[in-house]
């Protein structure tokens, strides 16, 4: 009798010891921590996410009359989320939106009546910093989005390709050891495809045909092994190639550049495929990225603009900015000007700007699922020294 208390003990501990492992890479716009519960809830029951190496350790609170997030633990203000009806379906899983690399760590979902406490889930949240950039030109025949784990995976493997970049579009399902396409997005019906014997070697890549540059933006690789959840992203950007008639009047533009009688078609043309370049001193109040294209856009459109990590810097849409969808990065230090679509005036401006927001910019309008309008703007952010470095190295020559 003895042995078999020991043995449920252990087991017990065992199970608590086994925590669920969800990866997600930082600058995703959310990520989802599961917990389900199948039995009947208890009278007045709580719900509890919690963090033991946090304090507060709170990491949201759900009861029946709503969220209760007074004793919350602050770095997760405005962030958290459970499903509405909870407590009715069981479904307790919790939507953390913009996942730092501080997020990392062991999240405990737990019930309790007041009295004592249940503890339904252990999850283990990686969240990583690297992400995987994939450039090919338009008009190749294909190109691969890579995504690889361990070998020997379960048979139940479940793998989805998704669009990360824009409202959930499928991309690609494998699972039960076959490709399953038929909630496929339209717009890759018999342009994808994966390796074969794939659980074997743990190569989940994807293929994907004729790519264009309405392929361009974030994919995510998301593999379901087991009780685990990994996440993989990939930033695809497709380029618009060099056109060969382009080439061949290289030479004579760039003399007609010289003596100063290019038409406005090409200067337009180059405006359009080479970056802005931006150059600021760090401790000026702002700068402004210059995004300037035809008026009256349609009143659907959307602006996306990102730097060259993938965060979002800026969303306009249905006639407002929506910052609950910006990266914390930038929260409180972006703008556009008012009436933009009718302008066509989209410029962005960055208030204080340092060192770490030089980089490489791009906005773009999409309207009905496609990019419409896009515009890069390299910008450099010069520290405090820069410039008498500068003059202190030309007084020496």
């Amino acid at each position: 009798m003895k042995v078999l208390l020991v043995f449920l003990l252990l087991l017990n501990v065992s199970q608590h010891a086994l925590a669920v492992l969800v990866e997600v890479n930082e600058g995703a716009e959310s990520v989802l921590l599961p917990c389900q519960y199948s039995g009947f809830p208890p009278e007045e029951p709580t719900v509890m996410w919690t963090r033991s190496d946090l304090n507060p350790k709170t990491v949201h609170l759900l009861q029946e009359g709503g969220d209760d997030l007074r004793g919350q633990n602050q770095r997760y203000s405005g962030r958290t989320s459970v499903r509405s009806d909870a407590l009715d379906s069981g479904d307790f899983s919790l939507t953390l939106r913009n996942p730092q690399l501080t997020d990392s760590g062991s999240y405990t979902c737990s019930i309790s009546d007041g009295r004592q406490e249940r503890r339904l889930r252990d999850i283990q949240l990686q969240v990583k910093d690297q992400q995987v950039e994939v450039k090919v030109e338009e008009g190749s025949e294909s190109v691969i989005l890579p995504c690889k784990t361990t070998p020997d995976l379960p048979e139940d493997t479940r793998v989805e390709w998704t669009r990360s970049d824009r409202e959930l579009m499928m991309v690609h399902v494998y699972s039960n050891r076959s490709d399953h396409l038929n909630k496929q997005d339209g717009f890759y019906r018999e342009r994808t495809k994966m390796n074969e014997d794939l659980l074997r070697t743990g190569d989940l890549s994807l293929t994907l045909k004729q790519p264009t540059q309405r392929d361009t933006g974030g994919y995510i690789c998301t593999i379901y092994r087991d009780n685990d959840i990994l996440r993989h992203k990939v930033v695809l950007q497709v380029k618009k190639p060099f056109p060969s008639w382009a080439k061949a009047l290289l030479v004579p533009l760039v003399l007609l550049l010289v003596s100063g009688g290019l038409s406005f078609y090409f200067r337009q043309y180059f405006m359009s495929v080479m970056p802005s370049r931006v150059e600021v001193e760090e401790g000026v109040e702002s700068v402004q990225l210059p995004f300037r294209t035809t008026e009256n856009l349609p009143e659907d459109a959307k602006v996306v603009c990102w730097d060259s990590s993938n965060r979002t810097v800026y969303i306009y849409q249905n006639g407002s900015d929506q910052p609950d969808e910006q990266d914390q990065f930038y929260r409180d230090r972006v703008k556009m000007n008012e009436d933009l679509l009718r302008t066509g005036d989209l410029s962005l401006t960055l208030d204080q700007p340092t060192e770490r927001d030089s980089g490489e910019y791009r906005c773009a309008v999409w309207n009905h699922g496609s990019i419409i309008r896009s515009k890069t703007v390299l910008l450099k952010v010069k520290g405090p020294g820069s410039n008498r470095d500068h003059q202190e190295q030309k007084q020496l020559h």
